[in-house]
């Protein structure tokens, strides 16, 4: 695959004719389509109180609503980061938003189970195309240096789409139904895709074509980019499991209406990631310049802090509880990913980061389809903190498996970099 520089580049394709560097409007322009990613796969979240009533739906039904988005969208993942290793990465990105925002607007149509289960695996589809190409792409365009930073940027959108999607869209299904805001943000989506196709770049890099090796195996061959995989399964299973359920154990257990259960139980999670994602990314390339595996202490840190800070969730009676916990835990989770992919391409080669991040996200995927079931399961016996509270233990044992692989991450940093600068 081979970028195009556009008339609007000037010779070295990074710097546009007023000056601007590309590399960071992409950040701009790629930063909805992540907030946009986020939040419509929100929305049903926010509003999983009135489509159970409207249903009758049990909890289970309601956790496989979620599980099977996330079961879908890990093995599309997978295909489509194949994908992006060797065809146009913008072109992915665009005809990924149009196709989920559709299925987004679809999803208004439901009128049961079977319905909300088929346009949620549509939307599932749609947006896997999205993260394994777009962090590629980012990576492409931004020196080393500042990778983290660039991509922590961008992963803020993930954060402000989820909370402020979640937000909108409860307060919009209180006022009209939960049907709205499906509508609404299928139509955002479908204008930010018209504005992508007049302003989105690929690099002008040469990648796959060039490139020696298929990008599987590649990726398969190195034990960190591998332990990574294993990695996100633990850390994005358990943040997935309190996301999923927390707006409906503040609705349940503290009587908030759908607008305010949104915003303890899922604003809360997705402002302390806005915040503190960048601050991952400044980390990451802070301790990078320090030592070769810095990014990877960064991941370790952020996990502990997650782990340590989610347990009290029990014993918390009040919003004011309840909020405070997931703001705390989440600032830990959200060190971890402000640099999560960055620490990926500091073991793979540019020919094979779609594909790399794409592997981790299916495998990622599959632990989020799993723990909102287990949560569900537990809540019957145990109750819905406890079986939040209990996927620290998830947390934790990412961290002994991190800390476990610091030689060979040494080794496939120093492999990586010695290739790059060949």
């Amino acid at each position: 695959m081979r970028g195009g520089v556009n008339a609007t580049t000037g010779s070295d394709g990074r710097t546009l004719q007023n000056g601007w560097d590309y590399a960071w409007v992409l950040i701009g322009l790629l930063w909805l389509v992540s907030f946009l990613n986020a939040a419509d796969r929100s929305i049903i979240i926010a509003v999983m109180p009135q489509i159970r009533d409207e249903f009758g739906l049990s909890r289970t039904e309601l956790a496989l609503l979620n599980s099977l988005f996330f079961w879908i969208y890990a093995v599309v993942a997978f295909l489509s980061g194949r994908m992006g290793d060797s065809v146009r990465r913008s072109r992915i990105i665009i005809y990924g938003l149009v196709f989920w925002s559709m299925a987004t607007g679809l999803t208004a149509l439901s009128t049961g189970l079977a319905m909300l289960l088929a346009f949620r695996g549509l939307v599932a589809v749609g947006e896997a195309t999205y993260y394994p190409t777009a962090t590629a792409l980012i990576s492409d365009w931004h020196r080393p240096k500042w990778r983290s930073r660039a991509l922590s940027l961008h992963q803020t959108g993930v954060f402000a789409g989820a909370g402020l999607g979640a937000l909108f869209a409860g307060f919009l299904a209180d006022k009209f139904s939960w049907h709205v805001p499906f509508a609404i943000f299928a139509v955002i989506g479908i204008v930010h895709a018209l504005v992508l196709w007049r302003y989105l770049r690929d690099s002008p890099m040469v990648t796959s074509q060039e490139a020696k090796g298929e990008p599987l195996g590649i990726v398969l061959g190195i034990p960190p980019a591998v332990m990574l995989c294993a990695v996100f399964f633990l850390a994005n299973g358990a943040s997935t499991g309190i996301t999923v359920w927390a707006p409906t154990y503040v609705n349940e257990s503290l009587k908030l209406n759908l607008a305010g259960s949104a915003l303890v139980g899922s604003s809360t999670i997705n402002i302390a990631g806005f915040l503190t994602v960048p601050l991952g990314g400044f980390l990451a390339d802070w301790m990078a310049n320090r030592t070769p595996i810095g990014r990877f202490h960064t991941l370790a840190l952020g996990l502990t802090l997650a782990a340590v800070l989610l347990i009290p969730l029990t014993s918390m009676t009040t919003a004011t509880g309840v909020g405070m916990i997931l703001v705390a835990t989440s600032f830990g989770k959200g060190l971890f990913d402000g640099c999560i992919y960055a620490a990926m391409h500091d073991v793979v080669p540019p020919h094979a980061r779609a594909t790399a991040v794409g592997a981790m996200t299916m495998i990622g995927f599959f632990g989020a389809g799993i723990t909102p079931i287990f949560v569900a399961q537990a809540s019957e016996r145990f109750g819905l903190a406890a079986g939040m509270a209990a996927l620290a233990v998830l947390y934790a044992l990412a961290v002994v498996i991190i800390l476990a692989m610091q030689p060979a991450i040494r080794r496939a940093v120093a492999a990586n970099a010695a290739e790059a600068d060949a």
